[in-house]
């Protein structure tokens, strides 16, 4: 639970990303990138991702955005259209902790989003937020999401593994953990982020 509500809408701006709130005419964009073997193997989306997935998709984004649970925003350049999403929820006030998550459409791979994404969220929830600790969970099979935390400044916890069953088979979650300030890490490589609000479109 979060002691006060997270905050909406919110616009954030990292290198060379614009991370949006999701609208309604993003759902052929989200469908396009959700409806994809790769992603459902490492998360739990449901597969096929069809346009009745995407509505409730984006139906569910809203209502956690709007009641303050989770931030999930959409991965673009310039505001355009999503080429993938970061989101943070389970925020605990009292550890002052929360999970994140990334994920950028296959066209897109390769082109340091995820990256770029992650470090603007994990910025604004140290930065703004005054969150601790951040965590991510992630199957050390999926080396490309692995990598990408390495280069934003996480690091493996040494925590049990989290086993959960997907639409292509089992995966086993680590945790990695970034914490403000901690040393050996290097804040710096969050980015040099920039927040703003905006207002309801």
């Amino acid at each position: 639970m979060t002691a006060n509500p997270l905050p909406h809408p919110l616009r954030l701006t990292g290198t060379g990303v614009v991370l949006r709130e999701w609208r309604p005419d993003d759902l052929d964009d989200l469908v396009a990138l959700l409806d994809e073997p790769e992603i459902a193997r490492w998360t739990p989306m449901p597969s096929p991702f069809d346009a009745e997935s995407g509505l409730a998709y984006l139906k569910r984004a809203y209502q956690g955005r709007t009641n303050g649970t989770r931030i999930q925003l959409a991965i673009t350049v310039a505001g355009g259209r999503p080429l993938g999403e970061v989101l943070l929820f389970g925020v605990n006030a009292d550890l002052r902790e929360a999970e994140l998550g990334y994920l950028v459409g296959r066209p897109y791979r390769r082109r340091g989003l995820a990256s770029a994404a992650l470090a603007a969220l994990s910025g604004y929830a140290c930065g703004t937020l005054r969150l601790r600790r951040l965590l991510l969970r992630i199957d050390p099979e999926n080396t490309a999401s692995t990598s990408v935390a390495r280069r934003c400044g996480y690091w493996l916890t040494g925590e049990a593994p989290i086993h959960q069953e997907g639409p292509y088979g089992p995966i086993r979650l680590e945790t990695w953990e970034y914490v403000d300030g901690r040393s050996g890490t290097r804040p710096e490589r969050r980015g040099n982020v920039a927040a703003r609000r905006y207002g309801r479109r």
